[in-house]
Parts: structure tokens; C-alpha cells; sequence
């Protein structure tokens, strides 16, 4: 693991991918949480996941630029050690590189976080380049887009055919040679993962990608079980907090009908 004293760097990660380290990252929505989680890994992603997972959002197009930078914000106070990258919601850089540049710029301005993430293969390359270009690190992400889910056909793997295998191949070095410092590769079969892996220079973060990616991502509520509505054959569940919740309510609710909360020793004599 990283030096927890040490902040990490874009340039930290390609190493890391030069000595086949695996890179940890996880989604974070606020400041307590990213306090936690800190010390374990490389990344903090601030994912448009946030209109889903605390939003109760059906998907992620209805973020918006300001929810995202007040979220990015609270976890950057929170953190001191891993890299912060905050997603750029929809249409906030597909319209044109000069609007991306615009509001790329108003989150780093306003979060003070070390990248941004944004979604798409060569059509995306050259707005990657004009945010790379003004000092903006990037970070990729293919096969399954979130953004783009109602076009893909809802949330299924991608490159499972060979001419969709071989545009994802074309998208990973469009985005490598625009710039982007590393690429999330989403629902996409491990041979084909693993083949795109290894022929980039930047490293490869995999969800549902299979093991051969240079890092992996989960959802933090997926990963912590706090998201009991959901499953996904990705997901490996490390706790199961949903059901501490529950319970720590209950006994909650049971002492106070009961009167035993608050006590002497929780409350003030004079």
C-alpha cells in the first residue's frame, strides 16, 4: 500500500502499473466516509453514482454539476492521502471540449480535486486532449457507460462480439493517446479486460472487468452492504451493514418506548 503520509499522484499510479501493484478505489460521497477510507486506497471517486446511491435516482443522468461539486468538496475535506476524482455528470462535457473545459475547471477550482472522470471512447479523445492540455488530469471510462445506459440498452457487459470487442480496443488507445492517465473498463468479459491491459501504458480500473485490470473499483454502499436492494454479480459484499442498521434502530426504538434511554450516565445532573 501507498505511503499513508504520502499524497498520491497521477504519476504514483503509473508506477504502481510498472510494478504490477494493484490499485484500490472506491466511491465516496462525503468527508466522514472519506476519512475512513483514506488510508486503504489510491482513489476516491466521487461518482454521479451519488444520484443513485443517496439520491434514490433510478440512474445517473439526473446529476447535476452542483451536486457534484458540493459532493467532491465534502470528501476532499475528508482526505488527505488518495487521489480525489470527481465524475462530470451528463451534458457537462458532450456538447463541445470548450463547455468540458468550462465546467472541468469550475470543479477543480471549486473542489480542489486532482482529476476529473468522463465517459466515452474516441469521440471523446479530443475533449480529453483540451481538458489535458490546460492542466486537467483525466480519467476514462468504457464499456458499460452509465450515462449512456438507455442507448446501450440497459446495464449489460459490453465487447462480448467481436466488433464491439475490437471498438472498445480502439476507444482504450484513443483515450491513452488524448492523455487520459488511467481508464475504468465497466461489464466487460475478463479476456478482453485483460487484452486491453496490457496494451496500454496507463493503468485500467475494472468493475465487473474481471482480475487482470490494473486496479478495481466497487460502489462503497455495494461493497459495505448497506445497499441490500441491490445485486450484481461483481459485487462482493465485505460487510453486511444494512442489517447493523437495522438492528442498532431497533434497540434504539426499544429503549426509548421502554425509558432506559437516556440514563444517568447520558444525561447532565445539573
Amino acid at each position: 500500500m501507498t505511503d499513508a503520509l504520502k499524497q498520491v499522484t497521477t504519476y504514483e499510479l503509473l508506477k504502481m502499473k510498472e510494478r504490477q501493484e494493484r490499485i484500490v478505489m472506491l466511491t465516496c460521497y462525503d468527508a466522514l466516509f472519506a476519512r475512513l477510507l483514506d488510508p486503504s486506497v489510491e482513489i476516491l471517486l466521487v461518482g454521479d453514482s451519488v444520484n443513485q446511491v443517496l439520491g434514490g435516482q433510478d440512474t445517473t443522468l439526473s446529476a447535476t454539476l452542483d451536486q457534484m461539486i458540493y459532493h467532491t468538496k465534502t470528501v476532499r475535506r475528508g482526505s488527505s492521502h488518495a487521489l480525489v476524482i470527481c465524475d462530470l455528470p451528463f451534458l457537462t462535457y458532450q456538447v463541445s471540449p470548450t463547455e468540458a473545459m468550462r465546467n472541468a475547471g469550475r470543479v477543480m477550482q471549486e473542489t480542489l480535486c486532482h482529476g476529473v472522470k468522463l465517459e466515452g471512447g474516441r469521440s471523446m479523445a479530443p475533449t480529453v486532449k483540451a481538458l489535458v492540455d490546460i492542466g486537467i488530469p483525466v480519467m476514462g471510462h468504457l464499456g458499460l457507460t452509465p450515462q449512456s445506459v438507455n442507448a446501450l440498452g440497459g446495464y449489460r457487459v459490453q465487447g462480448r462480439d467481436d466488433v464491439t470487442a475490437q471498438r472498445l480496443k480502439d476507444d482504450a488507445k484513443a483515450l491513452e493517446d488524448a492523455g487520459a492517465f488511467a481508464i475504468v473498463l465497466e461489464l466487460v468479459p475478463t479476456p478482453l479486460s485483460a487484452e486491453i491491459s496490457k496494451s496500454l501504458s496507463i493503468p485500467t480500473i475494472g468493475i465487473g472487468a474481471g482480475p487482470s485490470c490494473d486496479g478495481q473499483v466497487l460502489v462503497l454502499h455495494d461493497m459495505l452492504g448497506l445497499n441490500d436492494r441491490f445485486s450484481a454479480k461483481f459485487v462482493k459484499k465485505y460487510a453486511t451493514l444494512a442489517d447493523d442498521v437495522r438492528k442498532a434502530a431497533e434497540a434504539f426504538k426499544a429503549e426509548v418506548r421502554s425509558g432506559r434511554y437516556p440514563d444517568a450516565d447520558h444525561s447532565f445532573a445539573k
